[in-house]
């Protein structure tokens, strides 16, 4: 076997190189939603930088190849959009020597393992993954609201405030952290307690390039707290960035009351589309997206990265 030669690309070659990998279109960043699901590097319109994208060769030939994703203002990426390969052997190997860790989302169709070979490809990529040392975190459910869905009504049980104190929002968000179902904020407890899980959620709100001042906490008319929602936009567009309910106030469905809400919010600022996610075994808030009309359209297969440096 030739030697395998692991190199980040340039702009003028970028996406002639990166295409050159045959790719069925089972799963992985072609589901996107357009634009992110064409490799269009930043300075030609698109959404991908050449020097964080990375492919494995053998002869001149593409055999293995990673793209990954951060918003414009990043030093560094955030996730891992495109990985695929025809030869696994180099897929690991280059997940191994690229100079980037960040968390690996698989972008799946629903019902994925019922679909052989939607199955295989993403058993391939979830197993090479796992040899270069990345881990499964948990599965997701991903939604996509249109008006064909309708605007769910609002149960009218709540009043939303807007909230410019970021210490106060940040005091809500562990109180929503101190007792979750959410993978990513459990994670994140354990790594720094619900300091950290809490700010890291402040953190994604600021990220977003939507306006801070759409956050909006709820109150019963009594005015006890009950949560907090954050309709957002992200680099792909208006989604649901935030739903959380303090533990105090659970078991009343008030989760569907913020979605709701949340939804109004971004369909009066001219959303035609609204992307939201959750946890396959966050069984309540599946349920509110289902009662608000909120059909699945993708499922995510999430894996954490190894802590740092190139994976040994």
């Amino acid at each position: 076997m030739t030697d395998l030669v692991i190199r980040a690309l340039a702009e003028h070659e970028a996406r002639s190189v990166f295409l050159s990998l045959p790719d069925p279109g089972l799963v992985g960043a072609v589901l996107l939603d357009p634009p992110h699901n064409v490799y269009e590097t930043v300075g030609a319109g698109g959404n991908y930088r050449p020097e964080w994208t990375f492919v494995a060769e053998r002869d001149g030939v593409v055999v293995a190849r990673v793209a990954f994703f951060g918003g414009p203002d990043d030093a560094e990426p955030v996730a891992v959009d495109w990985f695929d390969f025809t030869d696994r052997e180099a897929a690991v190997e280059l997940l191994r020597a690229v100079p980037f860790r960040a968390d690996y989302e698989l972008i799946l169709p629903p019902g994925w393992r019922e679909d052989p070979p939607a199955r295989a490809a993403a058993g391939a990529r979830v197993a090479a993954a796992t040899d270069a040392g990345y881990q499964t975190l948990v599965e997701r459910f991903r939604y996509l609201w249109t008006p064909a869905e309708g605007l769910p009504e609002r149960p009218g049980r709540l009043v939303f405030r807007p909230e410019p104190d970021d210490e106060v929002v940040l005091s809500v968000l562990r109180r929503v952290h101190s007792v979750t179902l959410d993978a990513h904020a459990r994670r994140a407890v354990e790594r720094g307690g619900v300091e950290l899980a809490a700010r890291e959620e402040l953190d994604f709100i600021h990220w977003c390039p939507s306006p801070r001042e759409w956050l909006r906490l709820a109150y019963t008319p009594a005015g006890e707290l009950v949560g907090i929602q954050v309709p957002a936009r992200n680099p792909g567009g208006p989604c649901v960035g935030f739903i959380g309910v303090v533990p105090e106030q659970r078991g009343h469905g008030y989760g569907y009351d913020l979605l709701v809400e949340c939804t109004h919010a971004l369909a009066a600022e001219g959303a035609r589309r609204i992307a939201a996610a959750t946890d396959v075994g966050n069984t309540p808030m599946a349920a509110a997206f289902a009662r608000a009309g909120y059909p699945v359209t993708q499922h995510r297969y999430c894996m954490t990265a190894p802590a740092s440096g190139p994976a040994s």
